[in-house]
């Protein structure tokens, strides 16, 4: 999958990239041990990371220094970051027409509810930050056991594809 034996680049979007790509990215840093290249984005990226997300990620002792929301056109560009694998983590962002990637990853979608959408007490909003990160976690883990530098085109696509139906209500 990935040439010269580097780190798999791996891009993580959602529409505002405040909450799931952000959990996404950091759980993909952290498990992965240095293996992955791990980046997040959205196609209307909000202007800062979900606080309940940061709170979250902070707990769980994940780093969060630095975080911010990002477009997606930054991945887009000329000198952006080599990718391997662009995944939508929400249902709206896998809708929409997306940048034409340098490279040509592969892409994949593991649409989950948005935690920052739920309305309420802030334990419903905890719960729900929990759960995406739980489910995440889930995706990530069977992401990681995948024997990446054996598989290519369809087979990579299918089970990363696979990936995305874990966890789902």
């Amino acid at each position: 999958m990935v040439e010269g034996g580097g780190p798999v680049g791996v891009l993580f979007l959602c529409t505002g990239n405040s909450a799931r790509s952000i959990l996404a990215e950091c759980l993909l840093r952290e498990l992965g041990q240095g293996r992955f290249a791990t980046y997040s984005a959205g196609s209307q990226p909000k202007p800062a990371p979900h606080p309940m997300a940061l709170r979250l990620l902070a707990e769980r002792g994940h780093a969060t220094e630095g975080l911010r929301s990002k477009s997606w056109g930054e991945f887009a560009a000329a000198g952006a970051p080599s990718l391997d694998c662009v995944i939508t983590v929400c249902d709206a962002a896998a809708g929409e027409s997306c940048p034409i990637w340098p490279g040509h990853p592969t892409t994949a979608h593991w649409g989950l509810p948005d935690p920052a959408a739920v309305e309420g007490p802030e334990s419903a909003l905890r719960e729900a930050f929990e759960r995406a990160y739980e489910q995440l976690e889930e995706r990530i883990r069977a992401f990681l056991a995948l024997p990446l530098a054996d598989l290519e085109g369809a087979e990579l696509l299918e089970r990363l594809r696979a990936i995305g139906t874990r966890g789902n209500p």
